[in-house]
């Protein structure tokens, strides 16, 4: 009988959940406990908040169930640090996270150091449905990771000094690309979604089905900082025609007239990130725009956003470890695509929006118990994003992964592809 991809993988096990929380760690280690405890809106979380909630999925799901006589670090954590899962009672409320002055980030950190000594030391014993709970609890840590990042950003831009996260050189100047090229994608019956066969994959990603595409090509590389900028110039955030209509409300009770954190002064435009602020780079890819200024831009060049499938048919084939993604504790930012014709930037840099609403893939089942509350109970008025950003860590991202934010939400590395029909 053929060994599963979790069977061939198992040995790595305490290699990757070691390197997994070493870096959540690193990530957090310029912070002051001031940093590490502060949330600047309800959809963010503070860093310590972070760093505690991926340690209790493990205390929870893995060492308080499958773990015979482990003690909890703290009893009173279980309900401070549950995110959203109903099955395990009640929790402190989520626009109040930033109220928890204590536990200090010290003692996250010793409940971290707690959790991981235990885990460690239970991994070779534990059945094989605990190991596979290890494994999610690795790819929820890094879908944290990247959150924690993302958090941090909006947080420091709301301090009026505007403070780095990381020390980082500025990126040097380089020609602006060249005019969009447009690739054709697959027509016809195509196979998408993940099966976990070759490699780990959330529930919501599956199972792997089979999708229509009609003719249509996708642009070669996401849309550029000064492409976003001669929208602005001809009036896109002052013209309806080009919006959706909930996506003009929105504009006109926000006042929205430029991507999040940009701001326009006697030397043009600049942008706020985890490196301080910066000039805008006209090359780079924009990014920190909702799906409704996505859809705007898209309708104002005479193109559309893509579908998940004809995204994700098109990505099958690019290997997601050649994308610019987190790679230690360096600073993430968005960079320029590499010259070329052929599709780019896939994978990394910015999450592409595209035009399909978060939903369950024909024949999708969420999970029995507490585990099954991840990702299913979420498919109601969100938008897929695909592709990965320079935020989300090196490994964790695939062709069939599916990121799911509402179309008003733009504090992610957000940004877009256009599609055009054939």
């Amino acid at each position: 009988m053929a060994r599963s991809w979790m069977d061939a993988h198992q040995d790595d096990l305490e290699e990757r959940y070691r390197a997994v929380r070493a870096l959540s760690e690193a990530l957090t280690a310029p912070l002051s406990d001031a940093d590490a405890t502060v949330q600047s809106m309800p959809d963010a979380s503070p860093a310590k908040w972070h760093l505690a909630h991926t340690s209790w999925f493990f205390e929870t799901f893995v060492l308080r169930d499958h773990v015979a006589g482990y003690r909890p670090f703290d009893a009173r954590y279980a309900f401070l640090f549950n995110s959203y899962y109903e099955a395990e009672g009640p929790r402190h409320a989520r626009p109040q996270r930033g109220m928890l002055t204590r536990p200090t980030l010290t003692e996250i950190r010793a409940y971290r150091a707690h959790v991981d000594a235990a885990l460690i030391g239970a991994l070779g014993m534990v059945p094989q449905e605990a190991r596979a709970l290890v494994t999610l609890g690795l790819q929820h840590e890094q879908q944290h990771q990247e959150l924690l990042l993302t958090d941090l950003l909006h947080l420091f831009s709301c301090n009026p000094l505007e403070p780095a996260l990381f020390n980082a050189p500025s990126a040097a100047p380089v020609d602006l690309p060249g005019p969009l090229h447009w690739i054709e994608g697959r027509q016809g019956l195509v196979e998408i979604g993940g099966d976990g066969r070759s490699g780990f994959a959330f529930d919501c990603e599956g199972p792997r089905h089979k999708a229509v595409l009609h003719p249509h090509a996708l642009a070669h590389r996401p849309i550029t900082n000064g492409e976003w900028i001669a929208f602005i110039e001809d009036g896109g955030y002052r013209e309806p025609a080009h919006w959706l209509s909930d996506g003009w409300a929105w504009v006109q009770a926000e006042a929205i007239d430029s991507p999040l954190y940009w701001k326009q002064g006697e030397a043009g435009w600049s942008r706020f990130g985890l490196d301080g602020r910066q000039p805008v780079n006209p090359a780079a890819p924009v990014t920190h725009i909702s799906l409704y200024e996505a859809d705007a831009y898209a309708s104002w060049a005479g193109a559309r956003l893509p579908t998940e499938a004809e995204w994700e048919s098109a990505a099958q084939n690019v290997a997601p470890v050649h994308g610019r993604l987190l790679d230690g504790a360096g600073c993430p930012r968005p960079l320029p695509a590499e010259p070329g014709a052929a599709l780019t930037q896939m994978f990394g840099d910015v999450w592409e929006w595209t035009g399909s609403a978060y939903r369950p893939h024909p024949g999708f089942r969420a999970a029995a118990g507490a585990v099954g509350e991840y990702n299913g109970k979420f498919m109601s008025g969100q938008f897929v994003l695909k592709g990965g950003s320079a935020a989300t860590p090196r490994g964790h991202v695939r062709a069939s992964y599916r990121n799911f934010f509402y179309p008003h939400q733009r504090w992610q590395f957000t940004g877009l592809r256009l599609a055009k029909d054939l």
